[in-house]
């Protein structure tokens, strides 16, 4: 059985190091090398999590010489942020619920009175 390709996604998101990845290529396009050389991780581990976000379509590879560069691919970021606003009601509610507290209370004696 195939994989949904969504599911891909939030794997491939579930590291912090992957991350962080996208992270330094939402700038613009960096070597593995140019990558590696952030992270405390030898090159081959920098590869590998490379390949997961590769296979996840986040990132797409091009050859430029010897080397290999990457690119961010944020459509596949989509699903995650379509995710994520399902659940944004309840930020925004609660949100909402501490700043009627917080215009209710009265302020502690230790701040300064305006």
């Amino acid at each position: 059985m195939k994989k949904d390709a969504g599911t891909d996604v939030f794997r491939a998101l579930s590291c912090a190091t992957r991350r962080a990845l996208l992270d330094k290529l939402s700038n613009r396009e960096r070597t593995v090398h140019r990558l590696a050389a952030a992270f405390d991780m030898t090159l081959p581990a920098i590869s590998q999590q490379l390949m997961v976000l590769k296979k996840a379509g986040l990132v797409s590879s091009r050859r430029a010489g010897r080397f290999k560069v990457y690119r961010l691919n944020a459509e596949p970021l989509r699903d995650v942020m379509a995710w994520v606003q399902t659940y944004e009601r309840f930020w925004v509610a609660r949100l909402q619920a501490l700043g009627q507290d917080l215009k209710r209370r009265e302020p502690p004696a230790w701040v300064p009175r305006v």
